[in-house]
């Protein structure tokens, strides 16, 4: 392939992968990696429709200054909100939009919690990176795409689609785009070859295998740490007049509730509770939970002097008890991403180590027992072949 043709297939690429960070993006709830501002709150920082680099959570440490994507309460019906943090309480973060004449706090928001917040938006020598018309274009596309949906659902008397359903359409259509351009490029009517051809038919190389596996279990590992992991808020009112509602206590008092951790899975899990806002705590804040088993822990709110209503926010973050978990704890002191990082590690070193023992270090050869032979006289001879090995 020319040094135009990779270009063009990696430009392809990179477009395919923003759009579904995007589309993904949404059906979480929260950007990864690329996400963008639908209204002039930011300007002119940022413009209605400009796209961003969002880096999650857990790399930084937000400060003053910062541009963050978080949970709002109020703003937006409780939607992403996308602002600047401008000062800093003991109830939580100050935060406002460029354009704005006055703070999301004096406009009704409760002050942010570091558990509200999912992204920070990537800046360079203090100015904010945008990526102009992302957000346009992402708009565009779902407009046509609700558009087509409305017009499938009408004719076929179907139920409205939830914009959860939208994007996971939209997902399905991409993938099924890029499945039938795949299928076309190789069965399709091709260019005439002008060089011959070196590589073999039904040899899978040792290093394509291996990053296959690598790819799945390294997936599968980090998804079964992140996705369960996340912020839990909890509510909290303080009253002069409390009831039987634990949630519902007198000024300067204390309430208990108990939390479920549940471990659905084929491997250990340890378990790190941290407060993510003032007047929270977690007992115990580390645990193992073994095999499809569940664990308890007990989580105080504690109510200020002043009444009102209150949000708690406590932090749950798991890592796949594949190492002793007093060193997952102490590698998640260090950082969070550490300790994925080293469960990850093992996840590989394992899948090469069952890679080599299945397949050897060499290429990875299917034969064709040819069409004539019968699927079950094939069956019959792998089954006498292998009996025969066993022997």
């Amino acid at each position: 392939m020319t040094a135009v043709g990779l270009a063009k297939r990696g430009l392809g690429l990179v477009l395919v992968v923003a759009v579904l960070l995007l589309v993904v993006g949404q059906l979480l709830g929260q950007p990864i990696l690329l996400g963008y501002v639908s209204s002039g709150s930011m300007e002119p920082t940022m413009d209605t429709g400009d796209g961003f680099v969002a880096i999650p959570s857990l790399v930084t440490d937000v400060e003053e200054g910062d541009v963050v994507v978080y949970q709002a309460r109020e703003l937006h019906d409780g939607g992403l909100t996308t602002h600047r943090v401008v000062g800093e309480t003991e109830e939580g973060y100050v935060t406002k939009g460029d354009a704005n004449p006055f703070t999301d706090q004096d406009g009704g928001e409760p002050h942010v919690t570091e558990g509200q917040i999912v992204a920070e938006v990537l800046q360079v020598n203090g100015a904010v990176v945008t990526i102009p018309g992302l957000g346009t274009l992402v708009l565009a596309i779902q407009g046509v795409a609700a558009s087509a949906a409305g017009t499938v659902t009408s004719v076929f008397g179907l139920a409205t689609m939830s914009a959860n359903g939208l994007g996971a359409l939209m997902v399905a259509v991409g993938v099924a785009m890029l499945g039938f351009g795949t299928l076309f490029e190789r069965l399709g009517p091709s260019q005439r070859a002008t060089r011959r051809s070196r590589s073999r038919e039904n040899v899978i190389a040792f290093w394509t295998a291996l990053g296959l596996v690598l790819l799945v279990f390294v997936t599968f590992a980090t998804a079964a740490m992140v996705v369960p992991s996340g912020t839990t808020e909890y509510e909290l009112i303080s009253s002069e007049s409390p009831d039987d509602n634990p949630q519902i206590v007198a000024p300067g008092e204390t309430t208990g509730l108990t939390r479920t951790v549940d471990n659905s899975g084929y491997l250990p899990v340890a378990v790190v509770h941290e407060a993510e806002s003032g007047g929270i705590s977690a007992d115990p804040t580390r645990q193992t939970v073994g095999i499809r088993d569940s664990g308890e822990t007990t989580v105080s709110l504690s109510a200020p002097d002043e009444t009102g209503e209150y949000t708690r926010h406590l932090g749950e973050y798991r890592y796949l008890a594949v190492l002793p978990p007093s060193v997952l704890f102490w590698l998640h002191d260090l950082h969070p991403l550490a300790a994925i990082g080293a469960v990850n590690g093992v996840i590989v070193g394992l899948a090469v180590a069952i890679v080599l023992v299945l397949f050897g270090s060499g290429d990875i050869r299917f034969r064709s027992a040819g069409d004539h032979v019968p699927l079950s006289t094939r069956l019959e001879r792998k089954l006498r072949n292998w009996l025969r090995n066993g022997k």
